[in-house]
């Protein structure tokens, strides 16, 4: 396959570069099936039909996933004539880099695009001790919630399971990582915190997640993945019993009416019903030690009072939790403002006071709309087109 050479160009500060060419994720790709997204028994199935013995699951499972290979000739413990037959029926293909940008703090940013035109934005947050990317699950988004910028974009469809690890994969090709290295790893972390609200398409990411997870493949811990939902009450359990990933809820306001303003999922799932919700996320409770991380946007003369701040610690009494104070990242003709320093400063010590670790996220890639709510792609759903899901 023909690469581009990649260029170097600062623009404003900024590094854009110009991506290699990759093939795109879909189930068929030239009458080849995508082995990326199967589960391991699709996965069989799939090599059945070509009359691959079924032990050749798990080794070209542990090629794609945990070596990273695009390349059935590079798979070492299968014999040529299989490979052969192999790379006629099948591809391994990794999502399209349309745009590829690296802010002044080091934060990069894809923009990625799928075989129907479709795009997505993915994000790597590089620091000292770790590596996050956040990964899309939808193109647009169904919330609608006022201070994102991703919520004025209508959702257009779900993606793929495919899709989604295919972002973890696309990102480890140009972080370098594959295989992984057991330390100073430059992606040790996944957040599901792009676009779109993950457990609105519960069944794809869980599917993609599991193959993250999966010890013989990209094997990244449960304890290293978060989820984050504006409140989708009814499959939080199920996520919690079925994935156990770590849960952050964007709350964001402390009273249903100030809520289901800015957050209008609120309106379906009111704050109570969320709480009660976070209270039975983890199937073993409290004894596991482990938090739900409650997401608060400041917002300028919002949400940002001192009642406020007092509302929200009777809110989550009970819940083991932390609580991350976000300065809103602005975006084209966003309502709102940042609250000041003295502000966050103040609500940050009520809640730190009552017991509750209280971090105050750096903004990060603010100059390439990287940051927290700033993530939009211009993929627009044709007028009287349904959504697909």
């Amino acid at each position: 396959m023909q690469v581009d050479q990649t260029i170097h160009t600062p623009v404003h500060g900024l590094v854009i570069k110009q991506p290699e060419k990759r093939t795109m994720p879909s189930a068929v790709i030239d009458g080849q099936k995508n082995l990326v997204g199967l589960s391991r028994e699709e996965l069989m199935d799939a090599l059945q039909e070509i009359g691959a013995e079924k032990f050749r699951a798990k080794q070209i499972w542990q090629w794609i996933y945990h070596h990273g290979t695009t390349d059935f000739t590079a798979m070492s413990n299968i014999a040529k004539p299989m490979q052969q037959k192999l790379a006629e029926h099948f591809v391994i293909a990794r999502p399209t880099i349309s745009k590829d940008m690296i802010s002044f703090d080091g934060t990069r940013k894809w923009l990625i695009d799928f075989p129907d035109k479709n795009r997505v934005e993915v994000v790597h947050i590089p620091e000292e001790d770790r590596g996050t990317l956040c990964v899309s699950s939808q193109v647009g988004c169904t919330l609608t919630c006022t201070f994102c910028h991703t919520g004025t974009q209508k959702l257009v469809r779900n993606l793929s399971a495919a899709e989604i690890v295919g972002q973890v994969m696309m990102a480890r090709d140009c972080l370098d990582e594959w295989p992984t290295p057991k330390e100073g790893r430059r992606l040790s972390n996944i957040v599901m915190m792009g676009m779109g609200e993950p457990l609105y398409n519960y069944e794809q990411v869980a599917k993609a997640l599991k193959m993250v997870m999966d010890p013989e493949g990209i094997a990244i811990s449960k304890r290293k993945i978060t989820l984050s939902t504006s409140g989708v009450v009814p499959v939080m359990e199920q996520c919690g019993r079925e994935l156990g990933v770590n849960l952050a809820v964007s709350l964001h306001a402390v009273n249903n009416e100030l809520r289901s303003e800015i957050v209008p999922i609120n309106r379906k799932w009111p704050i109570e019903e969320l709480m009660h919700a976070c209270r039975h996320y983890y199937p073993e409770g409290g004894s596991s030690g482990r938090r739900i991380t409650f997401e608060y946007v400041m917002l300028k003369g919002v949400n940002d009072s001192d009642a406020d701040a007092r509302e929200l610690v009777r809110l989550i009494k009970g819940i083991p939790a932390k609580v991350n104070l976000i300065p809103f990242n602005a975006w084209p003709g966003a309502p709102y403002e940042c609250s000041s320093n003295n502000r966050i400063r103040a609500f940050s010590d009520i809640v730190h006071a009552a017991g509750y670790v209280t971090p105050v996220r750096t903004p990060r890639g603010q100059d390439i709309l990287a940051a927290c709510g700033q993530l939009k792609s211009d993929s627009e759903r044709k007028k009287g087109e349904k959504v697909q899901l």
